[in-house]
């Protein structure tokens, strides 16, 4: 639990350079569907946090994952075919999202996972997860605090790593920028895979 709080900061810093970055290249109509349902997974999440061993939820979030890379891979149009965006998905989304982001920082992989069948554009999906992740980290700070998981002498040791945020956010968007809706989503799957394997040996 006091990595996870350590990192928050880390990320809120990260969300405001990316802010800057993708600003108003988001797609609202997601934040409106699975913001709701986040901040109630945040709560459960959170009250968690302090007593719970998240290595189930790391567990389950693994083996969804690769179980999604390889439907993504071996079955990329029997999935395009016959999927059909429903909003309540989208709400399933966010709330696994809170969940998963107040107990590991792990909301990345459910939302990149609902995002990627929506077919929106490189630039749109880094735009809509910025904004999304930046309300969510602001929103988990007040409960970490609460909770004695995030305190000033913890603030100061990640003092080091702040000059190499902007430089990261920078560099993330030089890419982007370059990147066709194929090629993005290659990079996804590797990311996704990567997370997935992770989350199953850390």
């Amino acid at each position: 639990s006091e990595a996870v709080s350590l990192v928050l900061p880390l990320l809120i810093i990260g969300d405001i350079f990316a802010l800057a970055a993708y600003w108003k290249q988001w797609d609202l109509r997601y934040l409106w569907l699975m913001l709701p349902p986040a901040i109630i997974g945040i709560v459960i999440g959170t009250t968690l946090l302090v007593s719970l061993d998240n290595r189930t939820l790391k567990t389950v979030l693994g083996l969804f994952t690769l179980f999604f890379v390889a439907v993504r891979v071996f079955g990329d149009r029997l999935l395009e075919a016959h999927y059909q965006p429903r909003d309540w998905h989208g709400v399933i989304a966010g709330a696994i999202t809170g969940l998963a982001s107040a107990l590991a920082n792990a909301g990345g992989t459910p939302f990149t996972i609902y995002m990627m069948l929506q077919k929106v554009t490189p630039r749109v999906f880094v735009g809509t997860i910025t904004l999304y992740f930046a309300i969510l980290n602001v929103l988990k700070l007040p409960g970490y605090i609460s909770t004695g998981l995030l305190t000033w002498d913890r603030l100061l040791t990640l003092i080091p790593a702040l000059p190499l945020i902007p430089v990261g956010v920078w560099i993330g968007h030089a890419v982007v920028k370059r990147l066709n809706r194929q090629v993005f989503d290659i990079i996804l799957l590797g990311v996704l895979t990567l997370a997935a394997i992770l989350l199953l040996v850390r």
